[in-house]
């Protein structure tokens, strides 16, 4: 700007300087057509010729300054309009910085509110839990459920016969119980290309509280194991049942997830709670769904009524017209409404509730 100043000044003075120097031209003009002195004429004219000379050279000058004059005005509106452009870019900046600040803030207060309201959801889920337990014409212990129970899978998938997607089965419900309100609670082990003898190893070695069999089922009642060599090694009802007899002091449920299984459920309910099995064949894709959405329900403290329900729900919604092929049975006197697996956490249990 300073510098704009000063060729402003410039041009002020060189055009004074112009303007002079045509009066005196045309003074000196007048003074020749006024004389009669042809050396004053002489001397005159030569006057008039240096002025002229002096005035194209001022007059190139004047050219020269307002042509600089014209870049600096270029120059100053260039850098007023990246200046305006910068200070747009800035206020949209902060513009962009105050909508995330509200954002966060919006999305704090959302958090804060939904938290209130899980706290408050699970005060009265409590409370309902404390008085269907109160309400319950079963006994039930508390303090003698545990706080994690252990799912044992044993799946077997002979060569020899046709293949089933066990290991989807099993991510399923891993990805279920993870996925649950009380997934800390539920813990898998497995047991993979079961042998009759690993079947035995592995409820001494996890004693579970839920056993699962994941495979082939034969319609004569017998469940299909392998051999050493992978083939199909086939064990009987009644096999399976004396098997189960020797592990009443842990194991509460088992599952048969296996073609023509009701007969073994229903047997083995003579020394556990409760037994899932299928009266006809069932598909692999449907045996997957019931299965994992059955674990889904006990993450969520479900009881076996709920979780069994709401698995046959599951197969109804994947429009799997298969919901009437599992059954579920249960030991003589036992409702199993009232079979709860899961310790709901935070809810008292010192006192047994009636």
């Amino acid at each position: 700007m300073a510098e704009k100043a000063n060729l402003e000044k410039d041009l002020a003075c060189e055009r004074k300087k112009f303007s002079q120097l045509q009066s005196d031209i045309s003074s000196l003009s007048r003074s020749i057509t006024s004389s009669t002195s042809v050396s004053t004429q002489h001397s005159r004219q030569q006057q008039i010729d240096s002025k002229q000379k002096e005035l194209a050279q001022c007059q190139k000058k004047i050219a020269d300054i307002e042509t600089k004059i014209s870049v600096k005005l270029n120059n100053i509106y260039q850098n007023s309009q990246i200046l305006e452009q910068a200070e747009k870019q800035e206020q949209n900046k902060r513009d962009q910085e105050q909508k995330k600040r509200d954002t966060d803030a919006k999305l704090r207060r959302d958090e804060e509110l939904r938290h209130a309201r899980t706290v408050t959801r699970e005060t009265e889920r409590q409370a309902q839990l404390q008085r269907q337990f109160r309400d319950s014409r079963l006994v039930i212990d508390l303090a003698r459920l545990p706080e994690t129970i252990k799912v044992l899978f044993v799946a077997s998938n002979p060569i020899d016969q046709n293949q089933l997607r066990l290991d989807e089965e099993i991510r399923l419900i891993t990805q279920k119980i993870r996925a649950s309100e009380h997934r800390d609670s539920v813990e898998i082990v497995s047991s993979w290309a079961a042998r009759p003898s690993d079947l035995l190893q592995a409820l001494n070695e996890h004693k579970p509280y839920i056993v699962h069999f994941s495979g082939h089922g034969s319609s004569s009642n017998e469940l299909v194991f392998q051999t050493d060599d992978g083939k199909t090694k086939l064990v009987s009802k009644e096999a399976i049942v004396t098997t189960m007899s020797t592990f009443t002091d842990n194991i509460r449920v088992v599952i048969f997830n296996a073609c023509f299984s009701s007969d073994q459920a229903k047997a083995v309910t003579q020394h556990v709670d409760a037994a899932i099995g299928m009266n006809d064949s069932i598909g692999d894709t449907a045996a997957r769904i019931f299965a994992a959405q059955f674990y889904s329900a006990i993450g969520f403290g479900c009881s076996i009524k709920q979780a069994f329900d709401q698995s046959k729900a599951a197969l109804l919604m994947e429009g799997i017209l298969e919901e009437d092929t599992p059954l579920l049975f249960t030991q003589d006197g036992v409702d199993p409404e009232n079979i709860v697996l899961i310790r709901p956490p935070g809810l008292f249990t010192s006192d047994y509730l009636y």
